[in-house]
């Protein structure tokens, strides 16, 4: 009796439970406004939930702003860092003259391995 209620049925591509009894939350969609390309995003959230005030735009990848009402919201991004480098975290532990000294020795350390090997090579 199992294997003939089962025929016919592809695996993995449909779900045999049912939606009966299920209750769903509340939802409410929100719209984005990209401030590049202005493109309208509309993602659906709990109803309850804290809605951000940006979302990445899915076109371009710049920064969506929520629209409320008429206008869209304000993002403060003052307390953002910015993002580091390699070399500004190695100017945090060397001073520029430290630096010099230091390309100098490697230079010549560099110049003096390559003239030991050109001596070889001749020999």
């Amino acid at each position: 009796m199992a294997d003939r209620s089962l025929r016919g049925i592809r695996l993995g591509a449909q779900s045999l439970q049912s939606e009966d009894g299920v209750v769903f939350h509340d939802r409410a969609q929100h719209t984005y406004i990209c401030s590049t390309c202005g493109r309208d995003t509309v993602l659906t959230f709990a109803a309850d939930a804290e809605v951000p005030e940006s979302w990445e735009c899915r076109t371009c990848g710049a920064e969506a702003l929520l629209r409320i009402g008429d206008g869209t919201a304000t993002v403060d991004h003052s307390g953002d860092k910015a993002a580091r480098t390699h070399w500004d975290m190695l100017l945090e532990r060397r001073t520029l003259p430290e630096l010099e000294e230091l390309l100098e020795e490697r230079l010549a350390f560099v110049r003096a391995r390559r003239g030991a090997g050109n001596e070889k090579l001749s020999a």
